[in-house]
């Protein structure tokens, strides 16, 4: 008769898995990207629970204003943004924050100042959140420049650059997914403990899948290399099509496209001539999970990570995912 297998008693909090890896880089660690790591996740929580009872404390619906992306703010989306920025302040270990809610970077006070700057959108998908669709906060981490004390110079370089990146998926779960530059994983929070663990070590996105992530409502707008590859993919000389998946969550589709394959799409257009999503707090971090988890992240004609930015809300074009879909897709801004 076979025996099942014992479950590993062994809990991985995020905070012991952060700490052995930052324990590896030996004297280059100074436990400050530890201690920002945990406010950042100590935020995640407190969204997580406004997420949950939004509809029961009147978080859902409007603020009355927009956002520096047009889009019209709603309370969870000020509420989030305020979280977001006063724990980051009170870590002592942020020089400059920058926020999609925000019109201008924060410039941290010098008794407050720390080495690292964050930028992120702290509540991606919140337009969806009537619907119970799964919403997130996206958040990328740049270490000062050597000497500086914090200025938006900070920011304005090659996502390349950054130290690390990550999302928090709030649904039925809250999931948050992290890099600190030697792969990816991902973790659950357990709300009896209070603590997220270590649910998905080490995602890698398989090398090829069967679904696309596309906003096809705005098809008519498409250039010619994304309509024929979606072409391609629809109506393939032989084999099966690839199947259509779009939430309208920038962190659930490609929290998807991660763990099941396949590619993510939101091309520039002729209505949205430079694309829509913004470089620093939405394409820079998905593109740096992307590629330490073995995928491709482009604009269709170049590394999204090689672009240097020249303000804090420039927008892009962001295919990323599996290596060989996206290889396929760049062929056709190619031929």
């Amino acid at each position: 008769m076979a025996t099942e297998a014992v479950p590993s008693s062994e809990i991985i909090t995020l905070t012991r898995h952060v700490l052995h890896d930052q324990m590896r880089l030996g004297a280059a660690a100074t436990g400050d990207l530890t201690l920002l790591l945990t406010a950042i996740q100590v935020t995640s929580k407190f969204i997580a629970t406004n997420v949950r009872k939004a509809r029961l404390i009147n978080l859902i619906g409007l603020a009355g204003d927009t956002n520096i992306s047009g889009d019209e703010q709603k309370k969870l989306d000020v509420l989030s943004n305020d979280i977001m920025v006063n724990s980051l302040r009170a870590s002592g270990k942020t020089a400059v924050l920058v926020s999609e809610e925000l019109e201008d970077a924060i410039i941290i006070e010098e008794k407050n100042r720390g080495k690292y700057c964050v930028v992120f959108d702290p509540l991606d998908g919140s337009s969806n959140i009537d619907a119970g669709v799964n919403i997130g906060t996206i958040f990328g981490i740049y270490k000062l420049r050597p000497n500086s004390k914090g200025s938006i110079e900070d920011v304005l370089r090659p996502g390349s650059e950054m130290v690390a990146a990550g999302y928090t998926m709030y649904g039925s779960s809250a999931n948050l997914v992290l890099s600190t530059g030697s792969g990816v994983n991902g973790y659950t929070l357990d709300a009896a403990l209070g603590e997220f663990i270590l649910t998905h070590p080490d995602i890698q996105i398989p090398p090829r899948g069967k679904i696309y992530s596309f906003n096809e409502g705005n098809s008519m707008f498409f250039n010619p290399p994304v309509v024929e590859y979606l072409k391609s993919i629809k109506y393939p000389a032989s084999g099966k099509p690839y199947s259509a998946r779009y939430i309208g969550s920038m962190v659930a589709d490609v929290h998807r496209t991660f763990l099941y394959g396949g590619i993510f799409g939101y091309p520039d257009d002729k209505k949205n001539k430079t694309g829509k999503l913004r470089l620093l707090y939405e394409a820079f971090p998905m593109a740096f999970l992307t590629e330490q988890a073995g995928g491709i992240a482009t604009t269709g004609t170049k590394r999204i990570l090689d672009i240097v930015p020249t303000s804090i809300h420039e927008r892009c074009p962001v295919f990323l995912g599996s290596k060989e879909d996206v290889q396929d897709l760049m062929k056709f801004f190619t031929a």
